[in-house]
């Protein structure tokens, strides 16, 4: 028996970011996954961010650590004392935190995510958007920090050639 599509009372933005969930765990698994560790100030903050807001299953996890399933990417909040500060770079008049992570989701699902982010209430850093407009690269765009100050950014092509695409006016 597949997936379970409907689920009573589930809201629309949380169904749009489990379908695009479980399109990436059937997708072809020969593709590399990512790996990635980041610094966090309190792991249960950490826990209801990525695991409640963002829907992210959790892994494995110690006093002092815990992974999370980011769409079959694992990432894994460490609690440390202390953080660098957060450098920013002008990008298409937007100030873009250098260091940031996220996800290139299909277009419904950037939507979802944005509406599920606001029904949480978490504040955007950037608020969703269309990024380089009539250009190579064109992307629907968010960012937000987790409770932490981590930034996380997730966009949306709607064509997935333009994801690495140069710009032709060079």
């Amino acid at each position: 028996m597949g997936p379970q599509i409907e689920r009573a009372g589930e809201p629309k933005s949380r169904r749009a970011f489990r379908l695009a969930h479980l399109a990436y765990m059937k997708a072809d698994m020969s593709r590399p996954r990512f790996h990635l560790a980041f610094p966090v100030h309190d792991l249960e903050a950490a826990r209801a961010f990525y695991g409640g807001v963002l829907g992210c299953p959790e892994g494995r996890s110690a006093s002092d650590w815990v992974d999370f399933d980011l769409c079959g990417h694992q990432i894994v909040a460490h609690l440390v004392a202390e953080r660098e500060t957060v450098a920013a770079h002008d990008v298409d008049g937007e100030e873009v935190p250098v260091r940031h992570f996220g996800l290139i989701l299909d277009p419904l699902a950037w939507r979802g995510m944005a509406d599920r982010l606001r029904q949480a209430k978490v504040r955007f850093l950037i608020a969703p958007q269309t990024r380089f407009a009539g250009q190579p690269g064109e992307q629907g765009t968010l960012f937000v920090l987790d409770p932490s100050g981590n930034a996380l950014e997730f966009k949306a092509f709607a064509d997935e050639a333009m994801i690495f695409a140069k710009d032709v006016a060079e």
